[in-house]
């Protein structure tokens, strides 16, 4: 499975409905042939809308004004056909005559074989030209389906047949009656899930690990209980939208089995799907799923069906006797229609063979590399190169001593921003490594990154060639040098800020900003309490008695007070720093 920025990460589930509503910008040349939309509801058999045309004769070359009209909708799709064979390929073409509201789609790779909306804005009247080919058939028959809102559809509505003037009289083709779909009935829970069998008789995965359904509310659970040759499948979590999980060879969306349960008008539609790449998932026929019910009580949804082990036949559908990464998401819905997941889903640690043994696993709402990317950019730039900046501005003259051949203050500074370009460096890599190149998910954050990255390695190769001490260019070295570091600094907080938002580390809300707020202070404050330090040490020495001994004796004095305080603000940052650090990453370590 393939999770932007994220697992599934996209399950992402991004869980619009691929259709001709659900594509608010009209491109559903998918939908030519069958004109269906994939709504995963039942298309309405009143129609309201109709087809008018200009003409009811033409021959070939003729073009027809085609009118659809009616109630407000918000999308179709208009089509001609061979009236004789309705369910053959569109016949002719299509020219636009408001093309604000209306585009041409490419059908069996034809382009102007039919016509859609452009937008979703609510229309009454759609006007177009058909023009009959050279070798146009008999008799022309209009087909269109139009799309009222999400739940509300009618397909291939019929409209005028036009016929060409030497054609005999048409006869409509003796119908024949297609037998009623039944959908599986859906009945009502009367009681909740409950976990006490997990591990025992039941396969579960839980969210926090072991909570209970029964119990906690904030409970994301889903259970597999074998029963012969089938499958009970219960899930459970705080949800106003939707519940979903999917079954996936591998931890990226795309080819997997997926079920989604979607909260509407107070009641719950249990709706198997799948999922072909980082797109919109297919609903698919309910036909598979028995015993189907559901469960609303305080904001919490619970519903649970049964399928059978495997399924001959059926397409989409895995057999349940390999094993599967398991992925567990949720989101918003509206009027029936889910949207992207509210959080990165939990997906379990390894594939799992739900009807192999009865176990209790857990699984992550972030992956590994993810995790080591966050922690090590919260080490680099919050304690190694926090440190290391205060080492060079208000510790040289408390550790000037050579160490090694270098002053100490130095070799300490050297060492700690040696240490985060590592950091950086091997944190930069982590995300392409997961993503398996670049991420259109993330917003600012990678490009934030990018610069961060090039400062970084940019500040070693310039400390590199650092002209000596009394070089006529040491000034302009030590502007840049500090300019430099200062805005990656900055841009490494933005970045840190941006990245805590994102789904593949979603830290908690909303104590991750204060958080981060907290530490900026934290630095900012114990550069500021140095900085008035230094200022009243300096004004201290000036205003000693005008003698060489006192003003020597003072000066030492006064130095070794200073040095002594310096130390005791440094122990104190540290200290605040490393608090600051371990709880970023405790967090992250419990995603």
């Amino acid at each position: 499975m393939a999770v932007p920025g994220f697992t599934f990460g996209t399950f992402i589930l991004v869980l619009h409905i691929s259709s001709v509503a659900n594509y608010p910008n009209g491109k559903v040349g998918k939908s030519c042939h069958g004109m269906v939309p994939e709504h995963g509801h039942t298309a309405r058999s009143d129609p309201v809308h109709n087809i008018s045309v200009s003409q009811m004769t033409f021959r070939p070359g003729d073009q027809i004004e085609v009118t659809l009209s009616g109630l407000p909708f918000k999308g179709f799709l208009l089509e001609a056909c061979n009236a004789e064979d309705v369910s053959g390929p569109p016949v002719g073409s299509f020219t636009l005559i408001d093309s604000q509201m209306s585009q041409l789609l490419t059908c069996e790779d034809v382009q102007g074989y039919a016509v859609s909306h452009t937008n979703p804005s609510k229309k009454t009247k759609i006007k177009v030209y058909w023009n009959a080919p050279s070798n146009a058939p008999n008799h022309i028959k209009f087909l269109v389906t139009v799309v009222e809102k999400y739940k509300n559809y009618w397909v291939k509505i019929p409209g005028p047949i036009v016929s060409q003037p030497s054609a005999p009289p048409f006869t409509t083709p003796e119908a024949t009656v297609a037998p009623l779909s039944t959908l599986p009935p859906i009945s009502h829970l009367t009681r909740s899930f409950s976990a006490s069998d997990c591990g025992n008789k039941k396969f579960c995965i839980r969210n926090p690990l072991n909570c209970d359904p029964e119990k906690e509310r904030a409970c994301f659970f889903l259970s597999f209980t074998r029963d012969d040759q089938s499958v009970v499948v219960e899930m459970s979590g705080p949800s106003k939208g939707y519940l979903s999980f999917a079954f996936s060879h591998d931890r990226w969306m795309g080819d997997d089995d997926a079920y989604v349960c979607i909260h509407e008008d107070q009641t719950v539609h249990i709706q198997p799907s799948h999922l072909t790449g980082r797109c919109h998932p297919v609903m698919d026929s309910r036909g598979a799923l028995e015993n189907m019910a559901w469960r609303l009580v305080d904001g919490v949804m619970q519903c649970s069906f049964r399928r059978n082990i495997t399924l001959p036949g059926v397409k989409n559908r895995f057999d349940l006797n390999t094993s599967y990464y398991i992925f567990l998401a949720d989101g918003a819905a509206d009027n029936g229609r889910i949207y992207k997941h509210s959080q990165q889903p939990l997906i379990t640690y390894e594939k799992h063979n739900v009807i192999d043994h009865p176990k209790n696993v857990g699984g992550s709402r972030s992956l590994f590399l993810l995790k080591a990317h966050g922690a090590l950019m919260f080490v680099a730039w919050m304690t190694t190169v926090s440190i290391g900046v205060l080492m060079a501005r208000f510790f040289k003259p408390v550790w000037s001593k050579p160490f090694f051949g270098q002053a100490g203050w130095f070799q300490v500074h050297r060492m700690l921003m040696l240490t985060t370009t590592a950091l950086t460096c091997i944190a930069f890599v982590l995300p392409f490594i997961y993503r398996r190149g670049w991420s259109s998910y993330a917003g600012y954050h990678p490009h934030l990154g990018c610069i961060v990255m090039v400062l970084a390695v940019l500040q070693l190769l310039l400390a590199a060639f650092r002209p000596p001490l009394y070089d006529p260019r040491r000034q302009m070295f030590n502007w840049t040098h500090w300019s430099m570091g200062t805005a990656a600094r900055i841009i490494a907080v933005a970045e840190m800020f941006l990245g805590m938002d994102l789904p593949g580390l979603n830290l908690p809300s909303p104590w991750k900003t204060y958080a981060m707020i907290g530490f900026v202070a934290w630095h900012v404050g114990t550069e500021i309490v140095l900085e008035i330090h230094a200022y009243r040490l300096s004004r201290k020495v000036e205003i000693l008695d005008d003698t060489r001994i006192q003003i020597l004796q003072s000066f030492t004095a006064a130095e070794a007070e200073g040095h002594a305080f310096k130390k005791v603000v440094l122990a104190v940052y540290i200290c605040g720093n490393v608090t600051f650090l371990i709880i970023f990453l405790s967090a992250i370590n419990h995603l």
